[in-house]
């Protein structure tokens, strides 16, 4: 029970396999980051909805659930809890939708910083870090109160 669930990374992928988000906790070089976006990207895109949402890959487990245009995608250890990586997933869409009101993929693409800010606060380093969405909505909004005020300070001066 004292295990430590560790992501190795997280994609958000389009029906039409663009990377709309990736997000990496553990070390991979330039190259090998595409290859494993090519590669796991059309594995879910290509695996059949009625199949579950848990794939084998190399030495790890790939987790993925898709909402309305855009797969949710983590990669675990093979000894992680693949329903606690299907909850982290759910409540990091959860977090977005009430955060961008229904998120579509266009709010990913013209807002991906905000995208990023509210993942950094779900997770840190590959872990599990906030799991009240209350508070994660109230340290986006202070971010975003944060970003206004300074941007405000620029115009004046």
């Amino acid at each position: 029970m004292g295990q430590c669930h560790m992501i190795k990374f997280v994609l958000l992928i389009s029906r039409q396999g663009k990377c709309r988000l990736a997000k990496w906790y553990s070390n991979y070089g330039t190259n090998d980051k595409k290859k494993i976006v090519r590669e796991v990207s059309q594995m879910c895109l290509a695996r059949p909805a009625k199949l579950c949402n848990f794939l084998e890959w190399r030495e790890d487990k790939i987790i993925f659930k898709r909402y309305a245009s855009l797969y949710f995608i983590m990669c675990v250890e093979k000894k992680d809890n693949e329903l606690i990586t299907l909850e982290v997933i759910h409540q990091f869409v959860e977090v977005l939708d009430r955060y961008f009101g229904n998120v579509c993929e266009l709010d990913l693409i013209f807002n991906f910083h905000k995208a990023y800010y509210i993942l950094d606060e779900v997770l840190i380093a590959g872990e599990h870090q906030e799991t009240s969405k209350k508070t994660i909505l109230k340290v986006t909004a202070a971010q975003d109160a944060l970003c206004e005020n300074s941007g405000e300070g620029e115009k004046q001066t």
